[in-house]
C-alpha cells in the first residue's frame, strides 16, 4: 500500500513540476498566469452547468466564500489552485473557464479548467459524468485561441511561457475508476503504474503539443 500510495504523490509532484511549456522563466522570476486541469481538488465551478451529479454548487458549500455563496468550489472558500494562483502573485480567484459570464480580461492571468470527478483514466469521468482530462485539454486548446485574439499571437506565447500548469489527479481513478473501467484485474499496483503512463503522456506529449503546434 505504501508503493500505490507513493505512485499517486510521484504523479501530483510530476505533473506540477515536469512540464517545459510551463516552466517558470529565469529572468524575472515572475509567473504570469495559471492553468488548472483535473478534479474537484483544483476545480473553481465548471461543472455548474453539467447534466450531472457531480457538483456543489449549493448550501453548505461555499459558507466561508465572500459573500457566503455557493460558487461550485468543493469546499467552504477558495480551493487549492487559488491558494496557489495567490501565493505565485498571479491572481486571488481562479475563475473556471465555462463559466457564460468570464470576463474576457480573465484571460491572460489564467483560468481553471478541471472538473470534479475527473481523473486520468476516462472512464473515471464517464461513472462521474465530469469532464474527461482529454476534454479539459480541447478546451485548454480553445482557451489559446482566444487568448490570441485578445492580446495577439506574440504576447500570449509569451503568457504561456511565463505561466504555471497544476495538476490534481488519481484519487478518483483509485476509487472509482479502476472498477469502472474494468481494469481492477491488473491490481492496484498495476492500475497506479497505468495511471503514471497516462499522467506522462498527458503533460508531456498533450499539454505540450497544446501549446506547440
Amino acid at each position: 500500500m505504501f508503493l500505490v500510495l507513493t505512485n499517486l504523490v510521484l504523479v501530483l509532484l510530476f505533473l506540477i513540476t515536469s512540464s517545459p511549456c510551463f516552466a517558470q522563466q529565469t529572468g524575472n522570476g515572475s509567473v504570469v498566469a495559471l492553468f488548472a486541469f483535473g478534479d474537484s481538488i483544483l476545480d473553481t465551478g465548471n461543472n455548474n452547468n453539467l447534466l450531472s451529479g457531480s457538483k456543489c454548487n449549493y448550501p453548505p458549500y461555499g459558507k466561508d466564500f465572500p459573500g457566503g455563496r455557493a460558487t461550485g468550489r468543493w469546499g467552504n472558500g477558495r480551493v487549492f489552485s487559488e491558494v496557489l494562483a495567490e501565493a505565485v502573485g498571479v491572481k486571488t480567484f481562479l475563475p473556471p473557464y465555462l463559466d457564460p459570464a468570464l470576463p474576457t480580461g480573465e484571460l491572460p492571468t489564467g483560468v481553471c479548467f478541471a472538473s470534479g470527478g475527473s481523473g486520468l483514466d476516462t472512464a473515471t469521468s464517464s461513472a462521474t459524468q465530469s469532464i474527461p482530462m482529454r476534454e479539459q485539454l480541447r478546451y485548454f486548446q480553445d482557451y489559446i485561441g482566444k487568448l490570441k485574439g485578445l492580446v495577439g499571437e506574440e504576447k500570449a506565447n509569451s503568457i504561456l511561457a511565463n505561466s504555471l500548469a497544476l495538476i490534481s489527479a488519481g484519487n478518483n481513478d483509485m476509487g472509482i475508476g479502476r472498477l469502472a473501467s474494468g481494469r481492477a484485474v491488473i491490481g492496484v499496483d498495476g492500475y497506479a503504474d497505468l495511471l503514471m503512463t497516462f499522467a506522462t503522456d498527458f503533460v508531456t506529449v498533450s499539454l505540450n503539443n497544446s501549446t506547440h503546434p
